[in-house]
């Protein structure tokens, strides 16, 4: 599903490109590491494990792409396509209840978290000048998303898909002619979760159409219901480039 939403971001900027000459697209990579996960299913009656301290959850190459068209100076509409997917393995010394099945403890655990997201943004610059740019917006984002457990023969997943909103923020600083800092992300708190994806990166302009970036982002959040609990917080090493047509 992702590769075919990524195909299909590069398609609508070549034909967005011709239309109007106003699309940038962003593409990212790098490595992902687990900082904690911590996981219940179901979040009032499951065994709380983490993947990240109980387990082993191995690192991971990342991709996420972006596509902005900007509708005028100030106002632009975004897509994004982010998948991950982390393998966790080990054992844990007690009996693990997940999501209706019982997995006895001292045997060997496989565990799958992934948590694909999707995002559309608007965002509208207050300031926007030859070096700073700072803006702000809604984001609307989709979220796919399940944990896996499986061993001694037994198999349960337990899959999410719903919609959450989310602020946008964002600001490009250019402190020297070609190299400057961008902070940007999407974060919100409620009663029940919270989520943020913030990257702070430095990116180096060799011309007015070619960025590379070079950062850290941090994503931390989760949800805290009968349904499921589970918080996590995850690592990016980035580097990417944005190209604007």
């Amino acid at each position: 599903m992702w590769r075919s939403a990524i195909l299909f971001a590069i398609l609508l900027s070549v034909v967005y490109t011709r239309a109007y000459g106003s699309v940038s697209l962003d593409v990212e990579t790098g490595g992902v590491f687990s900082g904690y996960n911590d996981v219940r299913i179901p979040g009032d009656s499951g065994t709380l494990i983490s993947l990240s301290q109980e387990l082993t959850t191995d690192p991971a190459i990342f991709v996420r792409v972006r596509l902005t068209y900007r509708i005028q100076k100030r106002h632009s509409i975004s897509v994004l396509v982010a998948p991950l997917s982390l393998r966790a393995e080990g054992e844990v010394d007690r009996l693990v209840r997940f999501e209706g099945e019982e997995f006895p403890p001292n045997v060997p655990l496989k565990s799958v978290y992934r948590f694909n997201s999707y995002r559309v943004t608007y965002r509208y610059d207050f300031c926007r000048t030859e070096t700073l740019k700072i803006g702000a917006g809604l984001t609307a984002k989709i979220r796919d998303a399940s944990i896996s457990m499986e061993g001694a023969q037994r198999y349960a997943e337990k899959k999410n898909t719903g919609f959450v909103p989310l602020i946008h923020v964002d600001l490009d600083w250019m402190f020297s002619q070609n190299l400057g800092l961008m902070l940007n992300g999407d974060a919100l708190a409620a009663p029940q979760g919270r989520a943020e994806d913030v990257l702070c990166a430095l990116h180096y302009r060799p011309s007015p159409s070619l960025h590379f970036k070079f950062g850290y982002r941090i994503l931390e959040g989760g949800a805290d219901v009968d349904e499921v609990y589970n918080f996590t917080l995850l690592n990016y090493a980035v580097v990417g480039a944005i190209v604007t047509f």
